[in-house]
């Protein structure tokens, strides 16, 4: 992940605004990705601002030590770096549909805990469906497994310990302007867009980084 350290700025998306269509519009992308994710990078330089110390540190390392500071800073910087890793993470996480299977490490450990890759869908859609209000569901490694797991908020699974390899946000600015208040539409169509080789490496990252 580049850009990763004070000041932060706005990567540009790895595919155009309306590359994900039909699964999701152009005009969610733009305002999700230049508006959103924007404000919170702003949010985040200005609260780093006056703290040198906390320059230098990644921004996982802010996530990773939020309830290690001062109180008061605690709730903006799990809640700025966290929107803006979370951002970055499911923005990077997706790509134009194509009729490419999902394939390698990941898919044969997806196949040997959820027993196919449907299965696995079932058990992801409904921890995704089920997160109140706002935030999101991620697939994440944890000490030899995959774990399917929500987070409220911006609050992320980097704090907890585990390793991400991707996520679905469902923030209703998600998907809103094109799937009203049908969250389980948002989540099938998402699936069409998964970056399933960008998942792969990131499985095998997290292998490489626990062993």
């Amino acid at each position: 992940m580049e850009n990763n350290q004070y000041p932060f700025v706005n990567l540009p998306l790895p595919y155009n605004y309306n590359a994900l269509e039909p699964y999701i519009d152009a005009k969610t992308m733009e305002v999700h990705h230049d508006k959103h994710l924007q404000g919170y990078i702003n949010n985040l330089n200005q609260v780093l601002k006056g703290y040198q110390g906390l320059q230098l540190l990644t921004l996982e390392q802010l996530i990773e030590n939020a309830d290690r500071l001062p109180k008061g800073l605690q709730a903006p910087i799990r809640n700025y770096a966290g929107g803006v890793y979370n951002h970055r993470v499911y923005f990077d996480g997706m790509e134009p549909p194509t009729d490419q299977k999902p394939r390698g490490k990941l898919m044969e450990m997806i196949n040997s805990q959820y027993g196919s890759l449907q299965s696995f869908k079932d058990v992801f859609k409904k921890e995704a469906q089920g997160v109140f209000g706002a935030g999101y569901a991620w697939l994440v490694y944890d000490k030899g497994k995959l774990k399917i797991l929500s987070t409220p908020n911006q609050n992320s699974p980097i704090e907890q310990g585990f390793c991400p390899i991707f996520n679905i946000d469902v923030w209703e600015h998600a998907y809103y302007l094109k799937h009203l208040n049908e969250r389980g539409d948002y989540i099938d169509d998402w699936f069409n867009v998964v970056n399933w080789d960008m998942a792969n490496q990131n499985y095998l990252n997290c292998i490489r980084r626990y062993y």
